[in-house]
């Protein structure tokens, strides 16, 4: 299924809206971004996934690594006792620094892969399909925590049916189910992988547009206006999290545990 957007965008786009003093960041396709209407969609998507992993992080140390804008961190912090976040960009780690302010949450500016401090979880979003070496950081990871979540989208479902990789150029490598968990049983001990599917009004949508929702808009001229209310009206109800048919899974959400892990 397509972003459910109106048209791509002819200039950047930066975040609006922000707290006074804090600089906001622009669109670029590297990360997701909060207060962006025209990157709702991709927001809730990551967001309902680090709602699930909060709830699982209670009272304990979390690193979140290439935590990017922050916001995930921010909504760990709700739940766990600390928190710290890790990203190597400068403008990123500036504006989360800035902008996300707890006690228990403090953000390092630092390579993931260099990161070394034990912990009891880690969460690491949406990044692994960046990795040039995604076994070493894996490898790293397990030392790190008895437990991380780890999520990547699906190739199958991401890119164009019989392609390698979709056209985002920040990704090296994208995965399908059984790659994936192959990738992540080298490093980790036990390995459980979820699906997240769409739901609710983006289930509507999916069916919508199988029967041919595309050229409706379009013929009708409502393409802009549809989709400049439906977009920014998503929220996290409308992605389910879940067992499944992992190969139509929109993004995988693997539970790894590590035996091999240093003591916090």
């Amino acid at each position: 299924m397509s972003e459910p957007s109106a048209s791509e965008p002819t200039e950047p786009i930066l975040q609006a809206n922000q707290p006074e003093g804090v600089p906001p960041l622009p669109l670029t396709g590297e990360r997701t971004l909060p207060d962006v209407p025209e990157e709702n969609y991709w927001y809730r998507r990551h967001l309902v996934v680090y709602e699930w992993i909060a709830k699982r992080c209670r009272d304990k140390s979390v690193v979140d690594l290439a935590c990017g804008e922050g916001y995930g961190s921010d909504l760990l912090a709700q739940e766990a006792s600390s928190v710290v976040g890790v990203d190597a960009n400068p403008e990123a780690h500036e504006h989360a620094r800035l902008r996300y302010r707890r006690p228990n949450l403090e953000f390092r500016r630092e390579l993931v892969e260099a990161y070394d401090d034990p912990c009891d979880v880690v969460v690491f979003c949406q990044t692994i399909e960046h990795i040039h070496e995604p076994e070493k950081l894996l490898d790293r990871i397990a030392s790190l925590a008895p437990v991380a979540y780890i999520t990547t989208p699906n190739r199958l479902t991401l890119a164009p049916e019989g392609a390698e990789k979709s056209d985002n150029p920040w990704h090296i490598r994208e995965y399908d189910a059984a790659e994936y968990r192959d990738l992540l049983e080298r490093s980790f001990d036990r390995v459980k992988v979820l699906g997240l599917f769409h739901s609710g009004k983006l289930r509507l949508h999916e069916h919508a547009l199988k029967l041919g929702w595309d050229r409706v808009h379009k013929g009708l001229g409502v393409t802009e206006r549809f989709y400049d209310r439906f977009t920014p009206s998503i929220n996290s109800s409308d992605f389910a999290l879940r067992p499944g048919n992992l190969d139509r899974a929109l993004d995988f959400v693997a539970v790894c545990s590590s035996d091999r892990a240093r003591s916090t």
